[in-house]
């Protein structure tokens, strides 16, 4: 039986970020650089008098549509795939409307999955792969097998998980668990 990897999808292969900075300069004319979202969330880093359009931009029909695949992600899964069981796994509960959305896209960027393995959830505690690739320390926190942080500006400040910089430090954190 091979092992397997859940892997999340906001800020881990797909770009959100970048898609809420360039939605923010469209909307209010304001560019946030990534480097001063180190330590906080998007929603934390705007004006307190746009978090209101801010909360609400996630669930427009066409957010989860438009996002970048975070670069080497493809590339990097793939080659996962040939020796892992890879599943997507996403706390779409927070947006519902985003389920058809993420289905598209995960579709267009990862054919090479299965839909079978795509879980829409909440709480990541209740799964059962042996890793879980997340942006998110609160779901490593309840992730029961080993959980790799993938880095991102708001997550810059947590030092007690194992952290991999981009999908190529992925890449060879699996290589050397093969040697």
């Amino acid at each position: 039986m091979r092992a397997s990897i859940a892997i999340d999808m906001d800020d881990t292969v797909a770009d959100t970020l970048s898609r809420h900075i360039s939605w923010y300069k469209q909307r209010f004319g304001i560019v946030l650089a990534k480097e001063q979202l180190a330590g906080k969330s998007f929603y934390d880093a705007v004006q307190k008098e746009h978090r209101s359009a801010v909360q609400q931009h996630p669930h427009e029909a066409d957010f989860f549509d438009q996002l970048d695949v975070i670069d080497n992600a493809v590339e990097v899964i793939q080659h996962l795939s040939q020796s892992y069981d890879i599943f997507f796994a996403s706390a779409a509960m927070e947006y519902p409307s985003s389920f058809p959305a993420k289905y598209r896209w995960l579709r267009q960027h990862f054919p090479f999955i299965s839909p079978m393995n795509y879980i829409f959830c909440g709480y990541k505690g209740m799964l059962n792969c042996d890793y879980l690739i997340d942006d998110s320390p609160r779901h490593l926190d309840n992730f029961k097998q080993t959980g790799l942080l993938f880095s991102a500006p708001h997550n810059s400040q947590y030092s007690n998980y194992q952290r991999v910089q981009n999908w190529q430090a992925v890449k060879s954190y699996f290589a050397k668990l093969s040697t």
